[in-house]
């Protein structure tokens, strides 16, 4: 079991299972609020969720530990995911949750594409054509009955 919880692929499954679940629940949350406002809520649970859990593993760090260069990028993350977050809340108001979720994780085909050019990272031929599957599926399932 403790081999299993070492496994990244364990904790992506996990990842996507919630995701999925955020994104019915959000739909159902959000029907008679501003979408905003649902995404600051939702915020909300989550700094007092992670504090918690935080707290209770020992895993605050004195923030002067942390270089200048790691709080930049930090930042940058925590305001592309703001930006996300109010997106997706956004599209998931006015559009269907089967749709949107998918459309969202056109995210993954923009990762590979942004690791490649910024990062370095080199996907295989086989990665490639994944990334262009979900590419094509994405477009199959964003498109109108």
């Amino acid at each position: 079991m403790k081999n299993l919880l070492l496994s990244w692929q364990v904790w992506a499954l996990l990842s996507a299972a919630f995701a999925a679940l955020t994104a019915i629940f959000a739909k159902i949350g959000i029907e008679n609020i501003n979408s905003d406002f649902a995404t600051f809520i939702r915020t909300i649970v989550i700094l007092v969720v992670v504090g918690a859990l935080l707290a209770m593993l020992g895993g605050w760090q004195s923030p002067a530990e942390i270089s200048g260069r790691t709080w930049t990028f930090l930042i940058l993350s925590g305001l592309a995911t703001g930006a996300s977050w109010l997106c997706y809340f956004r599209a998931l108001k006015i559009g269907n949750a089967a749709q949107v979720a998918p459309v969202d994780k056109l995210s993954v085909v923009l990762v590979a594409i942004f690791a490649f050019l910024f990062l370095g990272e080199r996907p295989s031929l086989v990665n490639w054509a994944g990334i262009v599957l979900i590419f094509l599926g994405v477009v199959l399932i964003a498109q109108k009955a």
